[in-house]
C-alpha cells in the first residue's frame, strides 16, 4: 500500500506527457487530477476521488487504488463519453478529442511475400496473431505506466504514428508506431518498467519481437530486433537493455519500430516520451 501511495504522489507531480495537454474536462466530484492527451492516439491517467469508478465503452475500467488509465486509438471518434459513479451518484460526461492529421508514407523494395503473404504463411501469421493477443490480455497491477517514459533508442525518426502506408505501391494498414533508424546491434532499453509477456525471435511480420506490460493494459511493443536479452516473465526496470536493433521481419533496414497499446487500442508512443 505504501508503494501505491508513493506512486500516486509521484503521479500528481510528474510531467507525464508533452504536446497537447489534457484539459480538466471531468468534474472534481469524481476526478482529483488528470494528465495526458485527449486526442486520437493519446493516453490519459486519472486519479479519482475515493470510491469513484469510471465506465468507458460499457465496461468498468480497472484501477490501482484510485488511479485509472484511458486510451484512444488512431481512428477513435472525436465525440466521446464516460460514465462516473461514486456511491449513489452517477454522471455521464461527454467530451471531444482534438482532431489529428496523418502523413502518407511509401515504402518500396520489400520482398513480395511481406506485401501479400503466400498461402503457406497464413497459418503462421494466424498463430502469431493469437499469441500477441494473449500477451496483452488482462490488466496487471504493474506501475510502469505512470513513469516518465524514455526513448528506447536514439536515432533518426523515419516513420511516425498514424501514417497511411503504401508497400511497393500497394495501400496497406496505417503505421501504428514510431520508426527509429539506428545501426544494427544498438541496445534497446525499456522505456518504463514492467513485465515481459512476449519474446520471440522470428515472427513473420515483426521478426524479433518483445512485449513489455507496464500495467493497467498499457503495453510497449518492440519490433525487428536482431537479438533478445529477456524472456517471458522477466521483470525489467526503466533503462534495462531488453534486446538490440535489427532488420528482421518486414523491414528494409536497421531500425526499431516502437509501438504501444492500451487494451485493444493502439496509442502513440511519442506522446509519452520526451520531445525529440
Amino acid at each position: 500500500m505504501m508503494r501505491h501511495l508513493a506512486f500516486l504522489v509521484f503521479l500528481l507531480s510528474a510531467s507525464l506527457v508533452h504536446g497537447v495537454g489534457a484539459q480538466p474536462a471531468f468534474p472534481e466530484e469524481f476526478v482529483k487530477s488528470m494528465r495526458g492527451n485527449l486526442i486520437p492516439g493519446g493516453l490519459v491517467i486519472m486519479t479519482l476521488q475515493p470510491g469513484a469508478r469510471i465506465l468507458y465503452d460499457a465496461r468498468t475500467l480497472p484501477q490501482i487504488d484510485d488511479t485509472v488509465v484511458l486510451g484512444f486509438g488512431r481512428d477513435a471518434p472525436l465525440k466521446q463519453s464516460v460514465l462516473f459513479t461514486r456511491g449513489e451518484a452517477s454522471r455521464e460526461i461527454s467530451f471531444r478529442l482534438a482532431p489529428r492529421t496523418y502523413q502518407e508514407q511509401r515504402i518500396n523494395g520489400l520482398p513480395p511475400a511481406y506485401v501479400s503473404p503466400p498461402e503457406k504463411a497464413l497459418e503462421k501469421i494466424k498463430r502469431e496473431a493469437a499469441q500477441k493477443r494473449r500477451a496483452r490480455a488482462g490488466a496487471s497491477l504493474h506501475l510502469g505506466f505512470g513513469e516518465a517514459f524514455i526513448w528506447p533508442v536514439d536515432g533518426r525518426i523515419t516513420g511516425v504514428y498514424g501514417s497511411r502506408r503504401f508497400y511497393n505501391g500497394e495501400p496497406r494498414r496505417p503505421h501504428y508506431g514510431i520508426d527509429i533508424a539506428t545501426p544494427a546491434g544498438t541496445p534497446v532499453k525499456a522505456p518504463a518498467s514492467g513485465r515481459v509477456t512476449l519474446a520471440s525471435p522470428d515472427m513473420y511480420f515483426e521478426g524479433g519481437l518483445i512485449f513489455v506490460d507496464h500495467g493497467l493494459s498499457v503495453t510497449s511493443v518492440f519490433m525487428h530486433l536482431q537479438s533478445l536479452d529477456v524472456r517471458v516473465g522477466d521483470m525489467v526496470s526503466q533503462g534495462d537493455v531488453i534486446g538490440t536493433v535489427g532488420s528482421t521481419g518486414r523491414s528494409t533496414g536497421p531500425h526499431l519500430d516502437w509501438r504501444m497499446y492500451w487494451a485493444n487500442q493502439r496509442i502513440d508512443p511519442a506522446l509519452l516520451a520526451p520531445p525529440r
